[in-house]
């Protein structure tokens, strides 16, 4: 998927479900075979993510909760690389800057009642979090500062965009859209101020991550050490 067909200024969400073509619509025009149906879309709970998250009395599914619909994610093993390394790059500088803390894709963070989004990265900043009453959870009530998406084939721009626009009305300060295939990453400030990254730039945010530097061309490269070593 070509992210500069993400934009959420354009996007436009019926309230109105009445058959599944209007479901699949509403969550972005996603593939049917990541909606499950198991609760009845519109019935599921925060109970039913759960136990999908840890595996409990099923198959273990990285899913979101969207509007009462438990939706899988989807990430291949590259993707899932990406993600990782960033969290590696994000903890080495939060070493020496000790303002947050990052979380991986497979955990849930509450952006209001019928919302449950799994960003493959997250960083949340100390000052973001609610009293530690708040934080006895197993779901994140709380948006993240930084919220990083690494985009698979079968993620749509319909989707994106929702979830560009779920994001930022629900707190988020930055979005971080990773393009594994055309090797970029969008920045997001809002939903319609954005800048495109290359493999010539450096991926940075004076404000939310003051001193923080990756060279993208850098993290592509360590990521495709995994596609180029070992046996043939």
């Amino acid at each position: 998927m070509n992210t500069a067909l993400v934009h959420a200024a354009s996007l436009e969400i019926e309230p109105v479900v009445t058959t599944v073509a209007d479901l699949l619509r509403d969550l972005g025009d996603v593939s049917p075979r990541r909606v499950l149906m198991s609760p009845i879309p519109g019935m599921a709970k925060d109970g039913d993510l759960l136990q999908l998250i840890d595996g409990h009395g099923r198959e273990k599914r990285l899913c979101e909760l969207i509007d009462g619909v438990l939706v899988e994610k989807s990430m291949g093993w590259y993707e899932a690389r990406l993600a990782t390394l960033l969290v590696l790059f994000l903890e080495s500088y939060l070493e020496e800057h000790d303002i947050g803390f990052t979380l991986g894709a497979d955990a849930p963070h509450r952006l209001s009642e019928q919302l449950i989004r799994l960003p493959d990265v997250a960083f949340v900043r100390y000052e973001s979090l609610p009293s530690s009453q708040e934080r006895q959870s197993p779901i994140a009530n709380w948006a993240p500062d930084l919220a990083v998406e690494v985009l698979s084939p079968s993620n749509t721009s319909g989707e994106m965009a929702r979830k560009l626009a779920d994001y930022f009305q629900h707190g988020v300060k930055r979005v971080w859209y990773v393009d594994p295939e055309l090797r970029t990453v969008q920045v997001f400030q809002s939903m319609t101020d954005f800048r495109t990254l290359t493999e010539a730039d450096i991926l940075d945010d004076a404000m939310l991550l003051p001193g923080f530097q990756l060279s993208i061309q850098e993290w592509f490269r360590r990521a495709d050490q995994a596609k180029e070593r070992g046996p043939r």
